[in-house]
């Protein structure tokens, strides 16, 4: 029983949280918002425009006309863990918007078996425990209208707390900037994250991680370090927009995700790595939506050291009504790639509803 599974989770996220790969941390702000963008496979940098911008690109928040708000959930993992985000957002005036957000990614009721042999060594199930480990941030955005015609510009201030139960917890604060230009049908984005990287500052309880020490033998038994850093990330993209007839839409977007370090993308060098993504939506009406998009594309090793790309296609459909917009989307359609299929839905409301 000292081996429960739920011992190993812990101290294994502990260490991953906290120890000296530094360049993936806060990992979780990176699976995205919005089931429409998800559905897109996340290729929205260029064109989104709506209170989701906050996390996409803050300077699409200009183009709000009325105050929104979006809601999301998605499961991971079987349903262990869950996925949650929040966002409001409002226009200044005709060339300003500010917007705030608020992400969680937690597993919750995770069993705690580290006091279940009492000092005697008799098993006692009435000191068996709940704590859940959770992932924070909230995010302030504000975004302005330059005075070049087309081009508005961004920027985010974030905090991020993580807390492991009682055995450990962190405050983290970083800052993204965010470009838009806009030419007749075309968008052109730029997003750069953490730009001051992102800086994590842990509190480790030492005596309860020894506790979880003592319970996983053979396990490292040293504390980790307790400061981590999120290299700057970089996001690029361009898109355009056909209208046929005012009812049919189709929108067409590229972007590429750099990161400056070393990974296993599918272009990838000892100073910067790059991955494509490539996302579309057809639109009715602006009524009815259909999305469809493929991304993360990874070098993979397989077990006989043979090498092969993955990549994950997502797929999703949209509904709008007046001022209520329904989302859905599919991710890692067919399991091309290492990530986890998920469903996710998101609602989306304009503040024209209740006018």
């Amino acid at each position: 029983m000292k081996k429960n599974i739920t011992i190993i989770f812990i101290l294994l996220t502990i260490s991953v949280s906290a120890q000296a790969v530094r360049k993936y941390s806060n990992e979780f702000l990176n699976i995205g918002v919005d089931a429409a963008a998800l559905g897109m496979s996340n290729a929205v940098v260029a064109s989104t425009n709506d209170v989701n911008s906050g996390y996409w690109n803050p300077a699409g928040l200009v183009h709000l006309e009325d105050n929104q708000v979006s809601i999301m959930h998605a499961s991971y993992f079987a349903n262990i863990a869950n996925y949650d985000y929040i966002a409001f957002a409002k226009p200044l005036d005709d060339k300003s918007a500010i917007g705030v957000s608020v992400i969680r990614f937690g597993v919750d009721d995770i069993l705690n078996t580290t006091q279940l042999i009492d000092a005697e060594g008799n098993i006692d199930f009435n000191r068996i425990s709940l704590f859940s480990t959770a992932d924070w941030a909230v995010t302030f955005s504000y975004a302005r209208k330059l005075p070049l015609d087309g081009l508005n510009i961004g920027a985010n201030a974030k905090v991020v707390r993580r807390v492991i139960g009682d055995f450990a917890n962190s405050w983290g604060f970083g800052i993204d900037i965010g470009l838009q230009w806009q030419k007749g049908n075309w968008n052109f984005g730029l997003m750069a994250r953490d730009i001051t990287t992102t800086v994590n500052a842990w509190s480790i309880d030492e005596e309860q991680f020894a506790t979880i020490s003592d319970a996983v033998e053979g396990q490292n038994q040293e504390l980790p370090e307790s400061t981590e850093i999120t290299i700057p990330k970089l996001q690029a993209g361009f898109g355009r927009t056909w209208v046929h007839h005012y009812d049919y839409s189709f929108k067409a977007e590229i972007d590429l995700n750099v990161r400056f370090a070393q990974t296993n993308d599918v272009i990838s060098s000892s100073a910067v790595s790059v991955t494509p993504a490539f996302g579309f939506e057809f639109g009715y009406s602006e009524l009815v939506y259909v999305r469809a998009g493929v991304g993360n594309f990874q070098e993979i090793t397989e077990l006989d050291n043979s090498t092969s790309i993955g990549f994950q296609p997502n797929i999703g459909v949209g509904f709008k009504y007046k001022g209520i917009h329904v989302d859905y989307a599919l991710t890692d359609i067919g399991d091309q790639s290492a990530a986890i299929y998920s469903n996710v839905f998101s609602l989306k409301l304009d503040w024209e509803l209740f006018r």
